[in-house]
């Protein structure tokens, strides 16, 4: 077991998010349910809280009311090896919720997540200063991130 452990608390739909997540990262399944038992506070037999992977990465869901709600102040990075992933995660994570800048975007369930190429940090640190500069700024334009538009305001003189 991993000695700190993300921990997410949903209003209701913990379950729903937690299926969702894992449908989407290929390296990824559910390690434990646990549901309500007769002494609530939800229905007997509902979903209570979970653990679940995440390409290796263990987490927690909680359904535990709407006290608590998801804010940008805390996001997933999710360091992308290509185009195609990026592209592919920011369509699924980002159907029916909201997208930012720069990468950012918020899922269905209000939780934050960053989609970003690997190639952005190696553009962006680059010894070519002048480069890195013209792609941060390019970058800072951008929803989802281009690795190919990057690479050509790097390249540009």
């Amino acid at each position: 077991m991993q000695k700190i452990t993300t921990f997410l608390w949903f209003d209701d739909n913990a379950e729903e998010a937690i299926n969702f997540y894992v449908s989407i990262f290929k390296n990824s399944k559910i390690l434990s349910v646990s549901c309500y038992g007769d002494g609530g506070p939800g229905p007997k037999g509902g979903f209570f809280n979970g653990t679940f992977q995440l390409e290796g990465q263990e987490f927690m869901a909680l359904n535990a009311g709407p006290t608590f709600h998801f804010t940008p102040a805390i996001s997933l990075f999710v360091d992308c090896r290509d185009q195609a992933e990026v592209d592919e995660l920011w369509r699924k994570l980002g159907a029916g919720g909201q997208e930012s800048r720069c990468g950012w975007l918020t899922d269905r369930f209000g939780l934050s997540w960053q989609i970003i190429p690997s190639a952005l940090g190696r553009i962006l640190n680059d010894p070519d200063q002048e480069g890195a500069g013209r792609a941060m700024q390019a970058m800072l334009k951008m929803g989802r991130i281009v690795v190919k538009d990057l690479e050509a305001a790097f390249a540009r003189r």
